[in-house]
């Protein structure tokens, strides 16, 4: 835990000057009846269902002591699922998210805007997790901790996409990368999720260094996996050339999420993380719509 620490640390500073986050159910509406039409399933609600056993996941708070005493066991009281909603988590970990050019990695600081809002949704009694870690979707502090610490695990998967595996319909997903794959492997994934109804905010991390290009004179440039190097000798004969691919690039990925109706944010690691937390609480809690 000594790697999930520091960052939850880090992401609950982040967080902490913003209301708690309700994430607002326009998807799920298609689907379920809110108000007294419950779901027979536990979740954020207002209606009894029933009391289970207290599980180590639980947050403390959602004990029911007065039921607790009337047994040697722990509680809690379930309610019907009527509103809250799962959110799914990717963070690109392709080597090329650990380049950085100037104090903080594309890695970290993706790490700390996931874990960050992931904070202030459990906080507003939303469910999260990682998309692939084989954990559904919880809120406890528990489920936060277990969050920061996969995000910080080094000898996690090194996939720049997602995985094309099952999703739950009309859920959210908080898609974090440099999203330097090849455009067509992008799209694809990206027509994959929306057979499930996902609803994905693009969050593109880009380093001042690949959008700028400052390099000048004799230049040795190296793929981050080491597979790929090359030695330019005037390093800035090329500077307009790519400067506009790359934009161009940045600009096909945007077009390729709003396209699916999803929102498309770019941040760059040289911006306070909070520009960026900033606009996910706005456009997930509807801000920006009302």
């Amino acid at each position: 835990m000594r790697v999930a620490v520091p960052l939850e640390e880090k992401a609950e500073q982040l967080s902490a000057a913003l209301p708690p986050l309700m994430i607002e159910a326009e998807r799920v509406a298609a689907a379920v009846s809110l108000g007294v039409h419950g779901r027979r399933k536990a979740g954020i609600g207002e209606t009894f269902w029933q009391f289970r056993h207290y599980r180590t996941e639980d947050a403390s708070s959602a004990i029911d002591w007065r039921q607790s005493a009337k047994s040697t066991h722990l509680y809690v009281r379930e309610r019907e699922w009527e509103a809250a909603q799962g959110v799914w988590f990717w963070r690109d970990g392709s080597a090329g998210m650990r380049f950085r050019s100037g104090d903080i990695s594309k890695r970290d600081r993706a790490n700390l805007i996931a874990a960050a809002l992931a904070s202030l949704l459990i906080r507003g009694g939303e469910r999260v997790a990682l998309f692939g870690s084989g954990r559904s979707p919880s809120s406890s502090r528990l489920a936060l901790r277990r969050f920061a610490h996969a995000l910080g695990d080094t000898r996690s998967v090194a996939a720049a996409l997602p995985p094309e595996a099952q999703i739950a319909r009309f859920g959210q997903l908080v898609w974090l990368s440099d999203f330097l794959s090849p455009l067509p492997d992008i799209e694809k994934r990206f027509a994959w999720f929306t057979r499930f109804a996902v609803h994905a905010y693009i969050v593109h991390i880009i380093d001042p260094a690949e959008e700028d290009f400052p390099y000048t004179g004799r230049t040795r440039f190296e793929a981050a996996d080491g597979t790929l190097d090359e030695t330019l000798g005037r390093a800035e004969s090329v500077g307009d050339a790519y400067r506009l691919r790359f934009r161009a690039h940045a600009g096909s990925v945007a077009m390729a999420a709003r396209k699916f109706g999803w929102t498309y944010a770019s941040h760059r690691t040289d911006s306070p993380p909070t520009a960026a937390l900033l606009g996910l609480f706005s456009e997930m809690s509807g801000a920006t719509r009302r």
